[in-house]
């Protein structure tokens, strides 16, 4: 590219260095109080041209990241070109770095200057030169401003000839360029810090201005006062996130914007638009502001109506940033932008947070407040209602006064849970037209009528715009709720728990989704009270006496822990029990008296999938014969003499539970006769009554006779036998699970201990000697009374003695005589005794003791029977 070259100075050489000497340290002292932009080009305007004439002179600064430079000082009062046309879009321009006019001067070691005409129209040349050759100027002089190793600038100097530039000046500009670059980095530096001032000062102000606000419209003055501050107030709008979580609406908005087209405008302020549109989603999940193109986003196939309206409102680039307040999503902050300072917007968005957070905050609180007000009025209404009449009254009263509803239609449904009965409605409605609303709301629906479908599915409230529902082709409630002039037709599930009630409808122009559900809740319990009352008139005497039945059954009722026993015997009781508990099989429980049966009654109901109902219990041996018949199946009132009132009978009781029948076998004749029908065709009828009730009663009976012999000796009726031994278990008697003996005494010891309020935490090595030698003939039940009497007679923290009865021929008889020769039997029973003294044979609790004769006899018997230490003690 051609340049010009400098003119040389006429004057002798040493003459012009002292001038250069003499300019250098004066432009020297004045650079170093340079602080504005303004002080730069004075000093530089007034010091050059007062040795050198030139028009006037600009300072441009390299932006690296986008390769471009912009005009950074201006000499305003001099420039020739001010006037043009494009200046101002000169003074804001981005000019290419990359370009061959400005990469000679980024080349050159020093001042380099250029004839305008000579470069004005090369290819990619600034278009600066031709604008300053259009006002006289012909040659530029341009030198690089260097920092830290790196170009940060130019200097620009123009004249209007050709002969200004000379060496001399060219030595002037190279010799000040280092402090003119020091100089400039000076103001870059001070007016970032002047900057960040103002932007805290801003922000300073912004927020105590935005401490004030309380509502939405003091908000939105804030904000637009503050945008209007940092001439941004250009359109902007707040969008809040609505309580759904998945839509958002307009929050507040630049009311200051003309709009032609107000029905867009108010069609986009009443929408709901998606989250998830494929822009204010890509806003929220960025933490810094992105900037966006509209007429790019609509032809990117986003087609949201605010879309739409920005580009009727003439919005080009728009800023979104999302409004967080603790990482909670609030909204998004649009603004009408083409630059964006992203520390301030930032500092701005999070006071706009923080304000909207507690805006939100109040309002949820008022709203709160005003549904508390109405659901407690409610509640108080409702509160002493006993009756049907009293419940129409109160939800009438309340509908009108508060909520300025009015109450459709309520429902109740039927048994069968199908049909819908009309409960409750306000025949105010339809006064002033010629309608029968009597008789048309006295009609039943199914549950599958088209809006009652929709609100049986919904879990909330379903809202039926009237408008909408006219379009319906069966549109015949529609034209009924038209009449009203009510917009909306509310319909919702009264439930209590999870059972049904019946439905609610409500004519209203708007209602408050949480109000309506707290009403709903209130009048659901309402109606199943006001239905439970009703009931309760029926079932009263019923209720009493089962709930006296079962405040006596809970104090018996026993946990799976109190079953001890690990033996073989006790573990075949176990697997038998785990095989039947699930099933609906009658078990018939057989052992000798204090054996446990109705301990392992009720571990099997308890195992059973009927344990959430208490087991009911008979005892078969305790009731009289006259009135077994009257306790199992019920009476009706006058069945006979002394029946003064309904009885509701053990089976009827024992409902989808189990019945446990102890002592089956002292169960009369005439009354077994009875049970076997029940059993059999599980159903009863109460004595004296005609009405057949259905059952489901799991059977448990239990017996410490044998019901085969009873059986035989007529005592106890065969088929029923046959319909109870379905599944026997045997319970073990405890002289044959020995081995159980300690942990059932340990256990009897804390409990009693426990109860008594004694400190016995062990049992002898001799008591338990004593209790291995007895027989037990009334089995755990009366191992646990001589630990209860035990306990009460023990001194210390230990059990020394077992207050063991008198022997007697039942404690002491050896078993199984039968088919043995007398030294056999002896030999058995000495080998029986040894086994349960633990194999001691002489000395207190000894076998020797028992069987009442000297150790020595008894070594010599042992010795005789060949007895050894294998045949009664195992290891």
């Amino acid at each position: 590219m051609k340049k010009a070259q400098a003119t040389q100075p006429k004057s002798d050489a040493p003459s012009v260095l002292e001038k250069e000497r003499h300019i250098l340290l004066d432009l020297a002292k004045d650079i170093t109080k340079v602080r504005e932009k303004n002080d730069l080009i004075v000093l530089f305007t007034k010091r050059i041209r007062s040795f050198f004439e030139f028009t006037h002179t600009i300072v441009t600064l390299i932006d690296h990241k986008d390769e471009t430079y912009t005009p950074f000082l201006l000499d305003n009062e001099r420039s020739p070109i001010r006037d043009h046309s494009a200046y101002q879009g000169l003074i804001k321009a981005h000019f290419n770095l990359n370009e061959p006019f400005i990469q000679e001067v980024l080349a050159a070691d020093g001042p380099i200057s250029f004839y305008l005409e000579d470069v004005m129209d090369e290819p990619k040349s600034p278009s600066f030169l031709r604008v300053n050759y259009e006002r006289g100027v012909r040659e530029i002089l341009m030198t690089t401003l260097w920092h830290e190793e790196k170009p940060m600038g130019f200097i620009h100097i123009y004249s209007d000839n050709k002969e200004t530039f000379t060496q001399e000046f060219r030595n002037i500009i190279k010799g000040i360029t280092p402090q003119l670059s020091v100089a400039v980095s000076n103001i870059i530096k001070n007016e970032e810090l002047q900057k960040k001032e103002a932007e805290k000062s801003y922000l300073l102000d912004f927020s105590n201005d935005i401490a004030t606000v309380r509502n939405k419209e003091d908000l939105a003055l804030s904000v637009r006062t503050a945008l209007a501050k940092m001439n941004s107030l250009n359109g902007y709008v707040i969008r809040k996130i609505n309580e759904d979580g998945q839509t958002m609406s307009t929050y507040i908005y630049d009311t200051t914007l003309s709009i032609q087209d107000d029905s867009l405008l108010q069609e986009v302020l009443r929408s709901k638009f998606p989250i998830n549109d494929g822009l204010q989603n890509r806003v929220l999940n960025s933490y810094i502001p992105l900037l966006f193109n509209v007429d790019i986003e609509i032809n990117r196939g986003i087609t949201s109506k605010y879309l739409q309206l920005w580009k009727h409102i003439g919005f080009r680039n728009l800023v979104g940033i999302a409004l967080r307040h603790a990482d909670v999503n609030l909204g998004i902050l649009w603004l009408n932008t083409d630059e964006v300072n992203i520390p301030l917007i930032q500092g701005i968005c999070a006071q706009i947070s923080i304000a909207m957070a507690n805006i939100i905050s109040n309002e949820s609180l008022v709203t709160k407040t005003t549904q508390q007000e109405v659901l407690l009025q409610f509640s108080n209404e409702i509160a002493g209602v006993r009756t049907k009449s009293d419940l129409e009254k109160a939800i009438v009263k309340v509908l009108r006064e508060m909520l300025d509803t009015k109450l459709a239609m309520l429902r109740v449904f039927d048994e069968d849970g199908l049909h819908l009965t009309p409960y409750i409605f306000d025949r105010s409605i339809f006064a002033n037209f010629n309608i029968d609303f009597d008789k048309m709301a006295s009609v039943k629906i199914e549950r599958s009528e088209i809006y009652t479908a929709q609100v049986m599915k919904s879990r909330e409230a379903v809202v039926f715009n009237v408008a909408e529902e006219l379009k319906r082709e069966d549109n015949s409630y529609a034209l009924l709720w038209q009449k009203t002039g009510f917009r909306n037709m509310y319909g919702a599930l009264l439930t209590v728990g999870n059972s049904n009630i019946g439905t609610l409808w409500l004519l209203a122009d708007h209602l408050d989704p949480a109000i309506l559900k707290g009403i709903c809740s209130q009048i659901g319990m309402a109606i199943a009270n006001i239905m439970a009352n009703e009931k309760l008139l029926v079932y009263k005497q019923q209720l009493e006496q089962e709930n006296v039945y079962l405040k006596e059954q809970i104090k018996n009722i026993y946990n799976f822990s109190d079953i001890i026993g690990s033996g073989e015997q006790m573990q075949n009781v176990y697997r038998l029990m785990s095989l039947v508990a699930d099933s609906n099989s009658t078990v018939l429980v057989l052992g000798e008296t204090g054996t446990g049966k109705e301990l392992i009654a009720r571990a099997i109901h308890n195992a059973s999938p009927r344990k959430d109902r208490l087991m009911i219990k008979v005892n078969c041996a305790a009731m009289p014969a006259n009135l077994i018949e009257s306790e199992l199946f019920g009476h009706e009132k006058g069945a006979f003499t002394g029946a003064l009132e309904r009885r509701i009978g053990k089976f009827e009781l024992a409902n989808h539970s189990t019945l446990f029948l102890d002592e089956i076998g002292e169960m009369p004749l005439e009354a077994q006769v009875k049970l076997l029908r029940v059993i059999q065709e599980r159903e009863l009828e109460r004595v004296g009554g005609k009405e057949t009730i259905k059952v489901d009663v799991r059977i448990i009976a239990a017996t410490n006779r044998d019901l085969e012999e009873e059986v035989k000796a007529g005592r106890f009726r065969s088929d029923l036998y046959y319909r109870l031994n379905v599944f026997p278990i045997e319970l073990p008697p405890l002289r044959d699970r020995m081995e159980d003996v300690e942990a059932l005494a340990n256990f009897f010891l804390s409990k009693y201990s426990k109860n008594s309020g004694r400190n016995i935490t062990r049992i002898s090595a001799r008591a338990l000697q004593q209790l291995h030698s007895y027989l037990w003939p009334g089995n755990v039940r009366e191992l646990e009374h001589l630990i209860e009497r035990s306990v009460l007679m023990a001194q210390g923290n230990t059990l020394q003695e077992v207050y063991l009865p008198k022997k007697t021929d039942a404690n002491t008889a050896a078993a199984d005589a039968f088919d043995k020769t007398l030294e056999q039997m002896e030999r058995d029973f000495i080998i029986s005794t040894l086994k349960r003294c633990r194999g001691k044979i002489s000395g207190p609790g000894s076998a020797a003791e028992v069987l009442d004769i000297p150790g020595n006899t008894l070594h010599s018997k042992m010795k005789k029977l060949s007895i050894s230490k294998s045949d009664y003690f195992k290891n």
